[in-house]
């Protein structure tokens, strides 16, 4: 990510946190840039949802959120999964822990530095997909008004997931020596959390009940050991303009708080202890 291992040596000499060189980072290596290609996929949209010729807003904003989804879980994967990884392998992190600054403080500040860039890409393409569904309402009025907040919340949602998997790629990073792991852990996590309620629902739908005991009891530990992926999911709400219920999204947001703590101590007491040799 950064030419030299002194080029961490002088920016915290300067004054700079972490976070800070996190987040110029990522600019110098035009990760924005290339999102901002990404993001001219948000002109077609227009074009395409007219071939929908009664649901154009619906479908506007399901390409809409759907692409912001996309390009958010790509950023968490490979941030996530690369940026430490690729510090120790160049032994930046050597130059960095030469400093009094102990592991845990260097690995939260590289996420906060993340979390926090990928929070910024966030509301630039809820901006983008904003002017596109007003385009679209405005020149084809829907049959139903659109819920901003809804649109807003399930925008806020989709970020907020994709820092829970940024968390899950820094703690396979704190585990490998390369960069397969924390790639191909986060996206297994993805996968696996997405389907964790529709499994755990069918393990106590009448069908599920032909499955042995174990795979039952198996069934029900991992439902509650995995994260729970599709509670963020609130595309459906946003598209056809549903009611919110806010206590139940206070809740899913302390439950994504508090396992993205307990992420970040694992990965922090790991990487702690970790032989960076």
């Amino acid at each position: 990510m950064f030419r030299h291992p002194v080029f961490f040596s002088r920016k915290l000499l300067g004054g700079m946190t972490i976070v800070t060189v996190t987040m110029k980072g990522l600019l110098r290596d035009r990760v924005l840039q290339g999102i901002l290609v990404a993001a001219l996929v948000f002109l077609a949209i227009p074009a395409v949802s007219t071939l929908s010729m009664r649901q154009v807003t619906e479908l506007s904003l399901t390409l809409s959120l759907s692409l912001v989804s996309f390009i958010l879980l790509l950023l968490a994967i490979f941030l996530g999964g690369v940026s430490l990884w690729r510090d120790v392998e160049r032994r930046y992190t050597h130059s960095v822990l030469s400093f009094p600054r102990s592991r845990t403080c260097y690995l939260l500040e590289r996420f906060s530095g993340i979390a926090l860039f990928l929070l910024g890409v966030a509301v630039l393409l809820g901006l983008l997909t904003v002017a596109v569904v007003l385009f679209v309402s405005h020149t084809y009025p829907p049959d139903r008004p659109v819920s901003w907040i809804a649109v807003v919340v399930a925008l806020g949602f989709d970020a907020f997931k994709c820092l829970l998997l940024v968390a899950f790629a820094v703690l396979f990073s704190s585990v490998s020596t390369s960069f397969f792991l924390p790639i191909f852990g986060t996206i297994a996590v993805y996968l696996v959390g997405g389907a964790s309620q529709q499994a755990y629902d069918y393990v106590l739908s009448p069908a599920g009940r032909s499955l042995s005991p174990l795979a039952q009891g198996l069934a029900k530990v991992l439902y509650y050991i995995l994260p729970n992926l599709s509670a963020f999911d609130l595309k459906v709400n946003a598209i056809y303009a549903l009611p919110l219920d806010f206590h139940a999204l206070a809740l899913t947001l302390g439950y994504g708080i508090l396992y993205m703590a307990f992420v970040l101590i694992a990965a922090a007491a790991v990487y702690s202890r970790r032989q960076l040799g």
